[in-house]
């Protein structure tokens, strides 16, 4: 929680500060990967206060001693405080009691920055202890008040205080270790005795993350610290039928995600052994972006039904192309973004990016040949969307106008996105015969419009916290996830409401209710997302993406029904 709060602060600082210098004391966080993406946003740590004359100095979840604090007020920079309401918890407790008379003994490291800055609120009546041994060496004192670095180990923590009790009559103890830090290493103790290997994610400058490799080792488990994935390739996975996870409070999601996802590549290769091809096809589509292709093409499909028009190849295929070409051609450009370089396809696009980018621009050459195929409008509206998906990433608006590009526009990502597919698999195939806006293509423009923001929104949403390190501005980013949640709540039921009053009204065929059930899906999808289902990202994502086909089976479904059974 401190982490994350830190790191939000700072980057809401960054937004609202425009030109002005951001600065953090220290590294944000003890994870050089989030501490490189910050400095792209303008926010550069710095280790001592007289390096700076001027700006903002963010304190970081470590915290600072009153001393520094003073030091930085009579230099007349700002402050923003991103202390761990933890760590500040602690702090009033060793002022309380050094104000009292007491001893302050800290266990913890005396070199780590919020030991460091615990000490100085005992004004010179503290000590820092590491393990039980160095308690021997402390003189005696007439009444101590025990602490411990919110990140402590608790075993070891148990045993100085209890070494601290032999030798002190007159002692106060304060459990001060963060919970969430306690139940890591319980998890960790008992992943260590089910798990054939460990793998612990964080950078190996993070005390907290070295704790809970400590606490694998212990129990004789084969333990890996891994700052990124990238690290795995150099051991041998071989032999190991059950691998166990965990990350440090300073680890971003996006680069646990990377590490799992590595494992889960793994695994699909070793399962292709184990006949669980159809599985691990599924994976590959998703992984690929194709599964998103067809998808389209379902989409597309259910579109024609739904306008009474006769299905065609052509449109499907113009679809499917299209779909796939932006998706690539956006991602490449992103690529190196933290966003993708953690993400499951991160691994795929590093290795092959001229490959996806040659097919994307086949594909979208294709498309667009296709279009001129079936009429005119088809061609000019597929050629000018295209050229906008294409500028979405270019800098197209003069300096000094707010933002350089479409995809700065806040939220522009789920509503571009969204209107390109409805576009190409609404509109389109009706405006290949007539310039005329027919109630079935409105309400269809309408439902897959829901289903693809739906889609994008959510997948924004399990990528909050990178899009946020990298600047986007995502429906998730501007609203948080609980307004994110309830936004789409909101529109799946007035889409749902309006197809069905529109239906029941006799404006629009009695086929459009089947697309209830992909409304339906969203709320399952929002669920699973909401909830943090126990689901590795690809899955997520697939399970995301399968809304598309399920639009289409359903419509498809329907039709036969009617046509062949009523």
């Amino acid at each position: 929680m401190g982490v994350k709060r830190a790191v939000d602060i700072v980057l809401d600082i960054a937004q609202s500060k425009g030109d002005e210098k951001v600065y953090t004391y220290g590294p944000l966080i003890h994870n050089p990967q989030t501490v490189e993406l910050l400095k792209g946003r303008g926010i550069v740590p710095i280790f001592d206060i007289d390096e700076v004359d001027e700006g903002t100095i963010v304190v970081r979840a470590h915290g600072i001693s009153p001393q520094e604090r003073e030091k930085i007020n009579k230099k007349g920079l700002k402050i923003f405080d991103a202390t761990c309401p933890r760590v500040a918890r602690v702090q009033s407790i060793i002022k309380k009691h050094a104000s009292l008379g007491y001893t302050i003994i800290i266990a913890g490291d005396r070199e780590h920055p919020e030991v460091a800055g615990l000490l100085g609120y005992s004004y010179g009546n503290g000590v820092a202890v590491g393990t039980k041994d160095e308690v021997d060496e402390l003189p005696l004192f007439d009444k101590v008040c025990v602490v411990a670095q919110t990140t402590q180990n608790t075993d070891q923590y148990e045993k100085i205080v209890e070494k601290i009790r032999e030798k002190y009559s007159q002692v106060v103890v304060f459990n001060t270790i963060c919970d969430s830090t306690e139940k890591r290493q319980e998890e960790i103790s008992d992943l260590s005795r089910e798990m054939d290997g460990i793998i612990i994610v964080g950078g190996k400058n993070s005390a907290n993350t070295k704790r809970l490799a400590m606490t694998a080792r212990q129990f004789g488990t084969p333990t890996f610290h891994v700052e990124t994935a990238d690290e795995l390739r150099e051991i041998d996975l071989n032999g190991y039928e059950k691998i166990g996870v965990s990350a440090g409070a300073s680890t971003p999601n996006w680069i646990t995600d990377g590490v799992i996802d590595h494992l889960t590549h793994y695994q699909d290769e070793q399962d292709h052994k184990k006949l669980k091809f159809l599985y691990s096809l599924w994976i590959f589509l998703v992984r690929t972006d194709i599964y998103t292709a067809i998808g389209a093409g379902f989409l597309s499909f259910a579109s024609m039904l739904l306008q009474g028009l006769r299905p065609s190849a052509f449109n499907i295929l113009i679809a499917a192309t299209y779909v796939y070409a932006m998706h690539i051609i956006n991602r490449v450009q992103f690529s190196n973004s933290a966003r993708v370089a953690g993400s499951f396809r991160g691994k795929s696009y590093d290795r092959h990016k001229k490959t996806y980018l040659a097919i994307a621009v086949l594909c979208l050459v294709v498309s667009i040949m296709l279009s001129s195929f079936t009429g005119a409008a088809p061609f000019v509206l597929l050629l000018s969307i295209s050229c906008l998906g294409l500028l979405y990433n270019i800098n197209i608006f003069p300096s000094g106008w707010g933002p350089g590009k479409l995809g700065d526009l806040p939220g522009s990502k789920e509503i571009f996105t969204a209107t390109a597919w409805a576009a190409v698999i609404a509109v389109l195939p009706q405006i290949g015969i007539g310039l005329t806006i027919t109630p079935d293509m409105a309400v269809t423009f309408l439902v897959v419009f829901t289903i693809v923001f739906s889609k994008t929104a959510l997948s924004d949403m399990m990528d909050i916290q990178s899009d946020r390190l990298v600047g986007r501005e995502t429906i998730p980013v501007i609203i948080g996830e609980e307004g994110t949640g309830r936004l789409l709540r909101i529109i799946s039921l007035l889409t749902g409401a309006i197809l069905l009053a529109l239906t029941l009204a006799g404006y629009s065929s009695f086929m459009n209710l089947a697309l209830l059930a992909s409304l339906f899906y969203i709320w399952i999808c929002l669920e699973l997302c909401v909830r943090k289902a126990r689901f590795y990202s690809i899955v997520l994502e697939g399970l995301l993406e399968t809304n598309y086909i399920i639009a289409g089976l359903c419509v498809s479904l329907w039709y036969c029904i009617s046509a062949y059974v009523l």
